[in-house]
């Protein structure tokens, strides 16, 4: 969802001719952004010759990857300089300009040892440390949690005890910070303001970080204003928490949301009340 997001942004745009990086350059995915106009090359997540491959003649790249299982982080952080394509070696061997990495913050950390487990976190944020010490051009793109999720997966479902939708979440409590990227509206719009601007010096792009979400808000506070009760639905919403799973602090503690560097460089985050009418037909 993310790096198909920046493909049809780019392509939008047309600042930039975008190549998509994939395993199957036959893929449906895959036919469909070549026949869009973006350029579609081959490489394996784990062989450094393809990547390199790849990579050659690219100014600049956006990498993300979902690793979660503990022993592939261990292999993935043992063999950083011969595997994966958004791997920092292999930009530096194709001389790449600028590298955009996708992240999220190392979950550790920020509890202080509390959740210890979230390596889909904690993997991406190694990358980050990693990436700081490669003297490669960068800027570290922190998200929060994907608006699309609700309109995928359908974490709303209708009760018909109490004739009411729910929005499950987490092991999250009504006050519970959350933060939100609407990835097609949002994310892809960070990436895009980056890539504009990582020349110059004035932007103050490079080796920094940024916060691709509009809003930090309590949970309680999202189901009521996403869901434009009741009018958008025309049933109540109501927040249920799922006592197995989830985080209850904040991710970004101290962090001005929005961004105010990506606010400068022209980026126009998306409203909950456009999230909402993009969605509700899922649930009217």
């Amino acid at each position: 969802s993310s790096g198909l997001s920046v493909v049809q942004t780019l392509l939008a745009d047309g600042t930039f001719i975008p190549r998509a990086i994939t395993r199957n350059c036959s893929s449906e995915k895959a036919l469909k952004l070549k026949n869009l106009g973006a350029e579609v090359a081959q490489a394996d997540l784990w062989d450094i010759g393809s990547l390199k491959q790849a990579l050659s003649g690219v100014e600049t790249v956006y990498g993300v990857s979902s690793i979660s299982s503990k022993g592939m982080t261990d292999y993935y952080l043992s063999q950083q300089r011969n595997a994966t394509w958004q791997d920092v070696d292999a930009d530096k061997a194709t001389d790449v300009k600028y590298f955009i990495w996708s992240s999220l913050p190392h979950c550790t950390r920020v509890s202080n040892g509390k959740y210890a487990n979230v390596y889909h976190f904690d993997n991406k944020a190694n990358v980050d440390d990693y990436l700081r010490e490669s003297g490669i051009p960068h800027s570290i793109l922190y998200t929060g949690k994907q608006f699309f999720i609700l309109s995928v997966f359908r974490v709303v479902q209708y009760s018909c005890a109490c004739d009411r939708l729910e929005l499950t979440v987490a092991r999250h409590d009504a006050q519970t910070p959350e933060y939100f990227t609407w990835f097609e509206r949002g994310l892809n719009q960070c990436a895009l303001a980056l890539l504009k601007h990582y020349k110059d010096p004035e932007s103050e792009v490079i080796s920094r970080t940024f916060y691709a979400f509009r809003y930090v808000i309590k949970t309680q506070e999202f189901v009521d204003s996403i869901f434009l009760l009741p009018s958008a639905l025309g049933k109540p919403v109501s927040f249920v928490s799922s006592a197995t799973t989830g985080i209850q602090f904040g991710l970004y503690p101290g962090t001005v949301i929005p961004g105010p560097r990506l606010i400068n460089l022209g980026v126009k985050f998306h409203t909950t009340e456009e999230f909402s009418q993009e969605i509700k037909g899922r649930y009217a």
